[in-house]
């Protein structure tokens, strides 16, 4: 897996010229009702393993929690199935709301 930052991930986003990748909120519902990233999909991570059928194995996924942790277990559970472009937002959606939208709640 890899490891993005806050801001690598806004740049990724911003760039016409890159495919924009498969945002994956691993959050529980009220997380996400709180804030998220535009774009993005909730699918809770406890829900993961009945859903490796909704996601593609060789697309761009960008796993994205709270912290980062539970991203990355998400991130390492896909690479274990077979996925092979698997990105962890270090420091989560946290991090996003302190390094690239300081306008999006924290909680």
């Amino acid at each position: 897996m890899q490891h993005l930052t806050a801001p690598e991930l806004a740049a990724w986003i911003a760039d016409p010229d890159r495919p924009t990748p498969f945002l994956l909120d691993v959050r529980e519902p009220w997380e996400y009702a709180t804030c998220h990233i535009a774009d993005t999909q909730l699918i809770p991570m406890q829900t993961i393993p009945g859903r490796l059928n909704d996601l593609e194995e060789d697309q761009q996924i960008v796993c994205i929690c709270h912290h980062g942790a539970r991203s990355m277990s998400v991130a390492a559970f896909l690479e274990r199935n077979l996925f092979t472009n698997v990105f962890n937002l270090t420091g989560g959606i946290h991090a996003w709301a302190q390094q690239v939208d300081t306008t999006m709640p924290v909680y």
